[in-house]
């Protein structure tokens, strides 16, 4: 069934503590997920950023939201217990309890606003339907912002020359490790001559080993004949190992013959290309940085 969304959990956690007594997250999500039925599948199913279970981010929003309305307390880390108010939500016997609900509280209501006007935040304003927790709609909104930036990306390697792009290469693969200095790596790029190979460099800054390169600045799907090719002219070095890098995408031969062949040969075609950019810093440049912050357990440590 999937994961329900963050609100479905309200109710069934005020539920758990409706006894007054103290409970942990860990006793809350083995009841809620029983109680919804939830799957091995739905349960192991991650964030974005692939750090954290999905259900359990939520039913810690849950709860966090819960403690912001003042329905619950929260007496120490992970554990949560019904207050007054709680108790007197619990009454009104609402079928769901949602954001908008928790909304009749001035206090969750004054924590969701901004405390200055010009003071740029996140927005979490307490609509009726909100589906994701605030760190889930983070974590999409950078996820959407990076894969639109990749296809940027793409479009401004195409646009440029075929030098430019297996200079390019060279960049990423220094940017990455490989290679020792730029001036070192460039040397071969563009001069082997050989068919099937753009260029030679160092797999480290000693050159133990040399990785041979070949890029092709394409708009259809490079095949296996390709693939075979560069083979052929690895061969011929007694190379071990090279690197394909495409603009464009690899067909399903091409990945299922470099998984059955020797030399090793890795395949990036234009998505991992553009990725890879990101992450390496190449050919782009930090816009603005957000700074996740948590509770330090250990400050609040008494001896």
């Amino acid at each position: 069934m999937g994961v329900p969304d963050f609100q479905s959990f309200f109710r069934p956690l005020l539920e758990v503590a409706a006894d007054g007594e103290e409970h942990s997250l860990k006793e809350a999500r083995e009841k809620i997920s029983a109680d919804f039925n939830l799957s091995e599948e739905d349960l192991s199913e991650l964030l974005p950023s692939g750090t954290q279970t999905k259900f359990g981010n939520r039913v810690a929003w849950a709860k966090s939201f819960f403690v912001q309305a003042k329905v619950l307390e929260s007496p120490k880390r992970a554990y949560f217990k019904i207050t007054d108010r709680g108790r007197q939500l619990l009454a009104q016997g609402h079928e769901r309890i949602d954001v908008k609900i928790l909304s009749q509280y001035p206090e969750f209501v004054e924590f969701h606003t901004p405390s200055k006007p010009n003071k740029t935040t996140f927005p979490t304003p307490p609509e009726e339907r909100i589906s994701e927790t605030p760190e889930e709609i983070l974590q999409k909104a950078y996820q959407s912002i990076r894969i639109d930036l990749a296809g940027e990306l793409l479009e401004r390697i195409k646009s440029n020359s075929p030098s430019f792009f297996e200079n390019l290469v060279v960049d990423l693969m220094v940017a990455m490790g490989y290679g020792g200095s730029r001036a070192d790596a460039g040397k071969s790029i563009g001069q082997s001559g050989d068919e099937g190979i753009d260029g030679i460099i160092k797999e480290d800054r000693l050159g133990l080993d040399v990785i041979y390169l070949q890029a092709k600045r394409w708009e259809g799907t490079v095949g296996r004949p390709e693939i075979q090719k560069f083979v052929g002219a690895l061969h011929g070095k007694r190379a071990k190992k090279g690197v394909f890098i495409t603009t464009s995408k690899f067909s399903d031969e091409a990945h299922e013959y470099v998984r059955m062949i020797d030399p090793k040969i890795i395949l990036i075609d234009g998505r991992d290309l553009a990725e890879y950019m990101i992450d390496f810093n190449l050919g782009t440049s930090r816009a603005v940085t957000y700074e996740i912050k948590k509770i330090d357990s250990d400050y609040f440590t008494e001896e």
